[in-house]
């Protein structure tokens, strides 16, 4: 089918501003959708009807137009955070015709003189605050797309409120258009108010003392989270990223989440992984919606239960992993059987009887039982000695892609830790800075 709809971007120097295939396919379309702002830019001279886009947003309207000529009016670059990636998700690419303006964020690194690809983006339309948190670094410069008029200053006090006071903001207006403008100022300065609905942030990012410093790699310091001794400690948080193995769009089910620390983290690795957060104790819950928050990962999704009833009905994993659990009847198997082929399941133990399980399972399935015993120097009298946290026995195992059922040959490999909760004992607090750990590997070919 060729193409019947043309997504035309839209500078805020409106029709004017337009290239020459841009006009055209405005004054032949049959009908134009396109926000109320955007249709009012457009001549009166234009035969099209004017459609406006419905709300709660939709595009159930606009996909039944097919028999005829219709564009869509975009921001910018229709592709970037725009109504085109939306459409090119839902139509075949030979259906859609893209006509690009230059974006904001090309504006922006243009005014700035900031080499575009070495800014970090991130839009707040639609999306929470705190989705910032996760971009907050010494001398980061990032481009935000705001909200409205009042996220500037709403900007400000998070910026405020995480350390980065010193941080320089640059408020630009209308970028491209008559009314441009450009506001400047420090975050813990900021005295704009509210300022015009369309515009972007640029932040020069920069830490005043004490801030938290957040590294990009796994194992995040312990006390970026708030917890109540459910919390798997760094070094083996480290170990369990690296075993689970998050991708871009993966989505990772952690069970028995305590704090919400793998889940969060497997969210850091990168914007696009997906997690949920199985939980059945609501102050845990609480904590869990902090720290996602905080630590800049707001989509995280909650699921207020307890394995295995509150698996029914999520959509399937690409990994999971079993911090706490693993002796309640009926948990490692729907977590199993739930995975998608080719997935990864880690589970962890503390206890005998936790042990049993994951040795009873690999019995089953295969997979490497690793143990962690991890040791830090703390005093003792005038001298040092080292006292031992509870070991912890991991299980990993890798679904083959030919089923989900026995016998379907697990790949074995090394495995990592997790949140312990509900029924294992929490992990004691490794607090000072030389630490020893031994890791002992049991690796198993499937047992028939």
């Amino acid at each position: 089918m060729p193409a019947w709809l043309t997504v035309v971007g839209i500078g805020d120097d409106g029709f004017a501003g337009l290239g020459r295939p841009a006009r055209r396919a405005l004054l032949t379309a049959s009908v134009v959708y396109g926000g109320e702002r955007h249709l009012a830019m457009l001549p009166a001279r234009l035969a099209a009807r004017r459609a406006a886009w419905p709300r709660p947003f939709d595009l159930t309207l606009l996909l039944a137009e097919r028999d005829g000529a219709v564009c869509v009016l975009a921001s910018g670059d229709p592709m970037l955070f725009g109504v085109g990636a939306m459409l090119a998700r839902q139509l075949p690419a030979e259906e859609l015709r893209v006509l690009p303006a230059p974006s904001s964020l090309s504006l922006a690194a243009a005014r700035l003189g900031w080499p575009l690809q070495d800014v970090a983006t991130v839009s707040l339309v639609g999306r929470p605050l705190a989705t910032l948190n996760a971009y907050l670094h010494d001398g980061a410069r990032v481009f935000v797309l705001s909200a409205d008029g009042r996220t500037p200053a709403a900007l400000a006090g998070v910026l405020n409120a995480r350390g980065f006071g010193a941080t320089r903001m640059s408020v630009l207006e209308h970028l491209g258009g008559e009314r441009e403008r450009r506001i400047d100022g420090r975050a813990d300065q900021w005295s704009a108010g509210e300022v015009a609905a369309l515009n972007l942030i640029a932040l020069e990012c920069q830490a005043t003392a004490g801030a938290p410093r957040l590294p990009l790699t796994c194992g995040l310091p312990d006390d970026a989270f708030r917890h109540d001794g459910q919390l798997t400690k760094r070094d083996v948080r480290a170990i369990t990223l690296a075993r689970l193995a998050p991708t871009p769009g993966e989505l990772l089910w952690d069970v028995g989440a305590g704090s919400g620390s793998i889940g969060i983290e497997w969210m850091r690795a990168h914007p696009a992984c997906r997690a949920i957060a199985i939980e059945a104790h609501a102050e845990r819950q609480r904590f869990i919606e902090h720290n996602r928050d905080a630590l800049g990962v707001p989509g995280l999704q909650l699921v207020a239960g307890r394995a295995p009833a509150a698996l029914d009905g999520l959509p399937v994993p690409d990994a999971v992993f079993i911090g706490g659990g693993v002796t309640v009847p009926g948990v490692l198997d729907a977590c199993w059987a739930r995975l998608r082929d080719g997935g990864r399941l880690v589970a962890s133990a503390v206890t005998l009887q936790g042990e049993a399980a994951l040795v009873a399972w690999r019995e089953r399935f295969g997979g490497t039982l690793t143990r962690i015993a991890l040791a830090n120097a703390q005093p003792l009298g005038g001298f040092d000695t080292w006292r031992q946290a509870l070991p912890i026995t991991l299980l990993e195992v890798t679904k083959a892609a030919c089923g989900n059922g026995e016998a379907n040959g697990a790949r074995a490999t090394e495995s990592g830790s997790g949140e312990i909760a509900m029924n294992d004992a929490k992990v004691a607090d490794n607090t000072n800075s030389t630490n020893s750990t031994a890791a002992h590997h049991s690796a198993s070919p499937h047992r028939p």
